[in-house]
Parts: structure tokens; sequence; C-alpha cells
């Protein structure tokens, strides 16, 4: 005759067959009567619902967080009811993570509540501890963990636009229904995150770009560094500073035929051309070059003004990375830039800010106009129309250097003239800083050309 301990009931289950391990735990099952067993049902039936509730909440954390940006759009834009709830929630992720969060701890504290009193109405554990945590923890865990959190969450991945519909609707209900939990997670969160981010270093321009140079092996090519150096100064650049100047403007009247209007476009070269009314500062449109294909053997006078597009403006503070993604969006390759009084103060192309990256792009049409010319490493002769940007580029110099004095200049003569006061003479010379200006051409109105030399390595 063998005689089992109590205690000993999990050892033997290791070497026991099922049935055995079966036997024992119906030894330890009470007899219930008809209120408990209703009461055991009742308690089965909510720990199932709680489990779905628990896997649905589940679901919707993976769902609404795995959505893309374009997805979300869609979802936000669509004729239904759930579309201005779906975009409220994917606006307030925090918000939504906080009642998804409590929510789903009050639904597996509950869980937990009501599978012990089930356990409790079944089975008699008695002095078996190590059972009785068995089947009410690790049992009760595994299940909330595989039914309520593993299986939704690989479900919701694959299907995330078809939950977000169902479940936006309850999720907004949810967080209005837990508002004050919410609002006070929510905040703590805010805490941590802005002590967190104080104690974080943020990188300045000066110091990636010198990371750059110490980090680069000997035999990188300088037009890599080089690259790499220009997407770090990317988004610290204005329109101001890259755009080409209203004197440089070639525009078209729109009060010219057409027949001058080709002539003029032949002379030019450009895709594209700025249309004015009476001056400059009132632009009305952009005439594409490609729009005349149709009448390129016509004859007879055309009305070219109806081939003229709306033409899109920018300030000159705007970031030449903003831009960017405005230029793609919109499907647009250039920009008319405007001053704070609504003049017309230049124009931006796609071109122009490609070449802050990779530098100069010269189609089949440039004309190999010099601009510069290079003596040596420190001496350089610039046209005074040049822009400071582009002059700092040539010599490899931080454009920062004469922040100081350019003031609202653009270019190096209008630098020059801020820091005289007056128009210089030829030949006269201006240091600014560790650079030596020598005006070697000037007329009555403006200084022409300029020898730039670096005094101090």
């Amino acid at each position: 005759m063998i005689i089992v301990e109590p205690n000993s009931i999990i050892l033997e289950s290791y070497t026991e067959p099922p049935s055995v391990v079966f036997t024992q735990l119906l030894s330890i099952t009470h007899a219930l009567t008809p209120p408990d067993a209703l009461l055991a049902a009742a308690c089965g039936i909510v720990v199932l619902t709680l489990i779905l509730c628990s896997a649905i909440i589940s679901s919707s954390e993976n769902a609404f967080f795995s959505l893309s940006k374009q997805q979300a759009e869609w979802l936000s834009e669509e004729n239904s009811r759930a579309s201005s709830y779906i975009a409220y929630l994917v606006q307030h992720p925090k918000k939504l993570l906080a009642t998804i969060l409590i929510t789903n701890t009050f639904v597996n504290i509950a869980i937990v509540m009501v599978s012990s009193l089930l356990i409790g109405l079944v089975f008699d554990f008695g002095t078996n501890a190590v059972l009785s945590f068995l089947i009410e923890v690790i049992l009760v865990t595994f299940m909330i963990v595989l039914f309520g959190e593993v299986i939704p969450k690989i479900y919701a991945s694959q299907n995330n636009e078809k939950l977000v519909r169902l479940l936006a609707i309850p999720m907004y209900i949810l967080s209005k229904v837990f508002a004050p939990f919410v609002y006070i997670l929510e905040k703590s969160t805010s805490i941590i995150d802005k002590r967190v981010t104080k104690k974080g270093h943020v990188l300045s321009v000066d110091e990636l770009t010198h990371a750059i140079d110490i980090t680069a092996e000997k035999d990188t090519p300088k037009q890599e560094k080089t690259i790499l150096k220009s997407i770090v100064n990317f988004g610290n650049i204005h329109v101001k500073q890259i755009m080409r100047l209203r004197p440089d403007i070639s525009a078209l009247d729109i009060g010219m035929n057409s027949t001058e209007v080709i002539d003029k476009i032949n002379d030019w070269g450009y895709s594209r051309v700025p249309v004015y009314q009476n001056n400059l500062d009132q632009i009305t449109g952009i005439l594409y070059i490609k729009d005349l294909l149709p009448y390129l053997y016509n004859t007879e006078p055309f009305e070219w003004q109806q081939l003229v597009r709306k033409p899109y403006f920018v300030p000159e503070s705007k970031k030449i990375d903003d831009l960017l993604k405005d230029f793609q969006s919109k499907r647009v390759h250039l920009a008319i830039v405007v001053d704070e009084f609504g003049g017309t103060s230049g124009i931006v192309t796609m071109e122009d800010i490609l070449e802050e990256i990779f530098g100069e792009i010269h189609d089949e049409f440039d004309e190999d106009e010099l601009f510069y010319t290079r003596i040596d490493d420190k001496t350089y002769v610039f046209e005074a129309k040049m822009l400071i940007n582009d002059m700092c580029k040539l010599m490899e110099v931080n454009t920062e250097v004469f922040d100081e004095v350019r003031n609202e200049a653009d270019t190096i003569g209008g630098m020059l003239l801020e820091v005289s006061g007056d128009l210089p003479d030829k030949g006269e010379q201006i240091t600014i800083g560790e650079f030596r200006f020598t005006i070697e051409s000037v007329d009555q109105r403006k200084i022409k050309r300029v020898k730039v030399e670096i005094i101090q390595a």
C-alpha cells in the first residue's frame, strides 16, 4: 500500500500518467450544491467574458499603434461615424495608450478576483500550497497572457485597419469613462518625459560636423564628407540664403504676345518662367514651357496666358527642409520668395535645394558662368552679387562667421555695404574677423567684384 502525502501530489504527477493526475484533481474538488454550482457557472462565464475583453483591448493597442501615417489619414478621412473618433485617438496617442493600460489593468484584476472565487468554489486544496499556487497563479496568468495578450496582438498586427474601424468608438468611450485616471497617468508620464529630456544631450550642428571629421577614415573621399556635412546643416538653412535674387529673375509680362514669349523662352532656356503684371511684385503665375509644345509649330498667335499655372509663394524665413517637403507634396519645382511686405525678393527651385547637399548641378543648357576665381588656398575673387552662403561653401567656412555683421544682407556686396555704411572706393579694404575684403571693381551704385583673403588660419 502506497501512502501519498498531500504535499507530494505535484511530485508524483511528473511520473504518473495523466489519468492519475486527473484522478488526484478530482479528489480535491468540492461536491457542489446547486446554488454553488450555479455561482461557479456564472463565475466561469464572467472569466471567459473578461478574457475576451482583455483580448479586445490588447488588440486595440497593436491595431492603433501599428498604423502607418498614410493609413491613419485614410481612416480619418473616411465617410463614416468612426472616422472622427479615429482622428481624435490618432492625434492623442498618449491618451489612447493610457486608456488601454488602465482598462486592461482593471480587466486583469477582475479576472484574477473572479477566477480565485471560481477556483475556491471548485477545489479544496487544504494544506497543498504548491498545487494552489500552480492553479490560482500560474494557470490564470498563462490564460491571460496567451488568450488576452499574445494571440490578439498577433491578429491585430495583420488586421489593424479592420480592428481600428471596429474599436474606435469603444476606445473613445472608455477614454471618457476613465478620464480622471487617464489624466493622472498622462500628466505623470509627461513629467517623467520632461525630466528625461532635460538630462539628454542634444548635439549641435558644429558637434555633428566635428564628429564627421574625426570618425571619417583616411581614405574617405572628400565629396562624401562634404555631402554628410551638408545634410547636417540642411535643416538650418533658410530660403533667403539660397534663392535667386530679384535682379537675376527672368520673367514674362502677361501683356506680351505669343511670338515675343517664344523668343524670350528660346533665349533663356528655362523650363519654368514666372509671369507678372505691371511689375515683379505682382506675379500672377508660372508658365511651364512644356505646355507650349502643342503650339510649337503654330504660325497664328494664340492665348498663351491661358496656360499660366497658379504660383506658389513662400516667405524668406522658411527652412529649405520644409520647402522640400512642400515641393514633394504639391508637386511643384519653383516657388516665388516674398519679403515681409509681400514684395517679390527672389525665386527658389528644387535644383537650388538639392545643390545644398550635392553641390552645383549643371545640365547641357547651363552656361559656364564664373562668379569666382580661386587664386590660392587663402585668396579668392568673387562677384559681389554672389550669395554669402555660396561664398562660404566655396571657401569651406561656416556661414555663421558673418551672422553678426550681415544683418539682412544676402550677397557679399550687401554685407560690405552694411559694414562700411557707405559705398566703398576701389582698392578699399574691409576686415571682418579673419577675412580681408578688397574692393576690386565698383560703379556709382554698387560693388561689382571683391577679393577675399583669409588672413589667419
